[in-house]
C-alpha cells in the first residue's frame, strides 16, 4: 500500500535538511508520494524537489515569535489541502506549528533532531519541556534518533509513543576515502595556498558554525594541539550565524596555529577525504549527521558525550570514547594524541567505516521510519471521509 506523506521542517540546511533528503529519496523509491512544507532558501528546498518531493511552500522563521500563529495557519492550509496518510514534522519549530495546526486529526510523527529544551536555559528551558509535555499527546509517534534522546525526552517528563530509529547515511555516495584520496583531496582544496601544510596532519571540523556544534571550544583547544603537533591544521567546514565571531577567535590565536575557516560547502565528501580526523565538539545533539558521514568516508571521529555519540560510535574502537563537552583541555589532549598516531587513525577509520556500513546504511533508516508509519496508521483509517483539520487555534 503506497501512502501520501507530508514532511514539513525547518530549519531547511544543515543535518536536518540531509536526513529529509535522504528519506525523501527512500521513500519516492518505494513508490510513495511524498511532499515537502518548507521555507524557501537554504538547501533542503532544491535536494528535495530533485530527490523527488513536491514542494509546498512553507514560509517560517526558525523560532516561535508573533509570526508563529500565521506559520500555523498556513500549515494548516497545506495540510487540509495535500490530505496526507502521514504528516511527518522535522524539529522544534515545524512540531511547534505542526502540532498546533492538526492537533491529532492526521496520523503524525513528530522527530525533535534534538530537544529545545537543550539549546537554552532558565525560564525558557522550563517553557520548552512543559510545552513538549502538553504537545506530545498530538503525536501518535515521537521519533528519536538515539537511546539517549528518548531517556532524556521521558527524564523532561514527556509521555510519549516512543520509536527510536537511528540516523542513517549513504554509504554508497560517502564512500570510503584511501591514502590516494586524501592525498588528490588536499591537493584539489588548495590546502597550501590556504596556509595549511598538505603533508601535515589536519583535523576537520563538519557542521554549522552556531553555538550548538561548539566550534568556540575546538578554537579554545586548538593552540594546545598545534604545540603538541607541529605542522597540524584545523578546518571548520561550514557556515552559520557565528562566523564572524568564530574568524575573529581565528584571527586572535596565538602563533602559528594554522586555522582555515573554509565556509560552507554543498559536498563535504572532499573535506572528509582530506582530514586525518573529524572532530565534532558539540554543547547537544539528537545523533550528528557528520560523524557517520566521516565513518562512511573511514575517518575516525572525535565527539563530545552528547545525546547519539556513544550510539554512533564503533563499539569495537576503544580509542572513539568521547569526551566532556566544552572541556577545550580534554579535547586537547584527545585531539592531539590522534593526530600524532596516522597508524591509529588508518585502523580506527577502517572500524568507523565497517561500523556505519553495518548499523547505518541510511537504506535501512528508511525501512524502520516507514515501519512507524505502518504503526501509527491502523488507528486512524486512510482516506476516511469527511476528514476535517482543527479550524481553531
Amino acid at each position: 500500500m503506497y501512502l501520501t506523506i507530508l514532511h514539513a521542517a525547518q530549519p531547511v540546511d544543515g543535518g536536518v535538511a540531509r536526513v529529509v533528503v535522504d528519506l525523501v529519496r527512500g521513500q519516492r523509491a518505494a513508490g510513495h508520494r511524498v511532499l515537502l512544507a518548507c521555507p524557501p532558501g537554504g538547501r533542503l528546498g532544491a535536494e528535495a524537489a530533485a530527490a523527488g518531493a513536491e514542494l509546498l511552500d512553507w514560509p517560517a522563521g526558525r523560532a516561535p515569535g508573533p509570526a508563529t500563529a500565521g506559520e500555523v495557519r498556513r500549515l494548516r492550509r497545506i495540510v487540509r489541502s495535500a490530505e496526507p496518510d502521514v504528516l511527518h514534522l522535522h524539529s522544534a519549530k515545524a512540531g511547534l506549528a505542526g502540532r498546533l495546526a492538526v492537533r491529532g486529526a492526521v496520523p503524525t510523527v513528530f522527530q525533535p533532531h534534538a530537544w529545545s529544551f537543550a539549546a537554552v536555559d532558565g525560564a525558557m528551558a522550563r517553557a520548552t519541556r512543559r510545552w513538549e509535555r502538553h504537545a506530545a499527546r498530538w503525536a501518535d509517534a515521537l521519533l528519536c534518533v538515539s537511546e539517549q534522546e528518548r531517556a532524556d525526552g521521558a527524564a523532561a517528563g514527556i509521555a510519549a509513543a516512543w520509536q527510536v530509529v537511528p540516523n542513517g547515511v549513504d554509504v554508497e555516495h560517502h564512500a570510503a576515502a584511501d591514502a590516494a584520496a586524501r592525498r588528490a583531496a588536499r591537493a584539489a582544496l588548495g590546502l597550501a595556498a590556504a596556509g595549511l601544510d598538505p603533508d601535515a596532519p589536519l583535523a576537520v571540523c563538519l557542521g554549522r558554525l552556531c553555538r550548538q556544534k561548539g566550534q568556540d571550544v575546538l578554537l579554545d583547544a586548538w593552540p594546545r594541539v598545534a604545540d603538541a603537533v607541529p605542522g597540524a591544521g584545523l578546518a571548520l567546514v561550514g557556515g552559520g550565524p557565528d562566523e564572524a565571531v568564530l574568524a575573529e577567535r581565528v584571527r586572535a590565536l596565538p602563533g602559528p596555529c594554522r586555522v582555515l575557516l573554509a565556509g560552507g560547502v554543498s559536498d563535504p565528501r572532499p573535506w572528509l577525504a582530506a582530514a586525518d580526523v573529524v572532530v565534532l565538539p558539540s554543547r547537544w545533539e539528537g545523533m550528528a549527521l557528520a560523524p557517520l558521514e566521516a565513518m562512511a568516508a573511514a575517518r575516525p571521529v572525535l565527539l563530545t558525550d552528547v545525546p547519539g555519540a556513544r550510539e554512533s560510535l564503533p563499539p569495537e574502537d576503544a580509542a572513539a570514547s568521547p569526551v566532556p563537552p566544552e572541556d577545550a583541555v580534554a579535547l586537547a589532549e584527545r585531539l592531539a594524541g590522534q593526530l600524532a598516531d596516522p597508524d591509529l587513525c588508518a585502523y580506527r577509520g577502517a572500524l568507523a567505516r565497517a561500523h556505519v556500513v553495518r548499523r547505518h546504511d541510511v537504506r535501512r533508516t528508511v525501512e524502520q521510519v516507514e515501519a512507524v508509519y505502518r504503526g501509527v496508521l491502523p488507528v486512524r483509517p486512510l482516506g476516511r471521509p469527511g476528514f476535517r483539520v482543527p479550524q481553531g487555534f
